[in-house]
């Protein structure tokens, strides 16, 4: 009887392994398939919006840069209202558009026409309009701050609600310090609306790092990490890691392989391989860094065949967000507009 029963016993035990490792092997495919469905959704509902139009914006005629004055939010609360017809050009030759203030409020809180928003060359270099356009854009500040010292060293913080015609189209929320932009540390965060997030940020230092996440809640969809040494005046990167979900990739100059994770746990047989080898450049999947995986099966996937179109939409995001366009180029503008013609 125990002969009987000991071959029986290996056979299932075989049979359990097997069963497991197929398991395995599937649930990571699924888990990549599941969370890339994920993202293109997002991507999607984000470049459908009127808040990625924001974040977006590039037909810039100029810069917010070079402002040396320190204002915070005390200096420029209330509510004001573009008002037509009082393009003035001062303080520098800055120009600017008068705005009334129309009541007293903690915040600043600016109604304007949404195409001085939208399209900025009318906001630098206005043109005679037919009729006079309606207040529909609305910035809303809760925190604001700019500190400039003489060395060129500023801190910055801006918290602002954007509606449009009275509909919420999101939030930016940033923080930044540094000696001028260019040697800045910074977080920048957009909230989009049904429950999407992007948010992109800088630790400089000896050790800088580099991130990106997009969320859905306290979801990360996609997340990106990059850990850069200075060596040979450049940033080298020393370790990289990116988040599919519950899927990580891990590349570390300290590690033999490439290391895949699901769910945190160490997958010893699934592999994958960085397509870019400058260890010097902008090694990010929303550039030209590609990722190959190889599953237990043999078989391979390619991270830009499965959200390809949602990593270039990200790649119109990133960038923006991390030069803090539309905080500087258009809120400091404004901010420094309601300033100076109070002085």
């Amino acid at each position: 009887m125990r002969n009987t029963l000991l071959p029986v016993a290996l056979i299932a035990a075989v049979l359990s392994w097997n069963c497991s490792r197929t398991a395995s092997d599937i649930s990571l495919k699924s888990s990549l398939d599941e969370s890339a469905a994920k993202i293109n959704t997002a991507m999607t509902v984000i470049s459908e919006s009127r808040g990625y139009d924001l974040m977006v914006i590039n037909d810039m005629t100029k810069s917010g840069d070079g402002f040396s004055d320190s204002i915070t939010l005390d200096l420029i609360s209330g509510v004001y209202d573009f008002s037509p017809d009082t393009f003035v050009c001062r303080h520098f030759s800055m120009p600017f558009w008068r705005f009334d203030k129309s009541d007293e409020s903690e915040m600043l809180i600016l109604n304007m026409p949404q195409r001085l928003v939208y399209h900025p060359r009318y906001l630098f270099n206005p043109t005679p309009q037919d009729t006079v356009a309606e207040n529909d854009f609305t910035i809303t500040a809760s925190d604001y701050h700019y500190y400039y010292s003489f060395m060129r060293r500023y801190d910055y913080k801006l918290t602002a609600k954007f509606t449009l015609k009275d509909e919420d189209i999101g939030m930016l929320d940033v923080t930044s310090a540094g000696e001028t932009f260019s040697g800045r540390s910074y977080v920048s965060e957009y909230s989009f609306t049904d429950d999407y997030s992007l948010l992109v940020s800088y630790d400089r230092g000896d050790t800088a790092i580099s991130a990106m996440s997009l969320k859905q809640g306290d979801e990360i969809l996609l997340g990106e990490e990059t850990v850069f040494v200075r060596s040979d005046f450049r940033n080298k990167e020393k370790q990289y890691t990116l988040t599919v979900g519950d899927v990580t990739i891990v590349r570390g100059s300290a590690m033999d392989s490439i290391q895949v994770y699901l769910d945190g746990v160490l997958q010893n047989t699934a592999g994958a391989v960085i397509t870019d080898d400058d260890d010097y450049g902008d090694g990010s999947v929303c550039h030209r860094r590609d990722i190959l995986l190889t599953f237990d099966d043999g078989t391979t996937e390619k991270l830009s065949d499965l959200i390809g179109p949602a990593l270039e939409i990200l790649g119109t995001l990133v960038d923006p967000m991390r030069e803090m366009y539309f905080a500087r180029r258009i809120v400091d503008h404004l901010a420094f507009t309601i300033y100076y013609q109070q002085r």
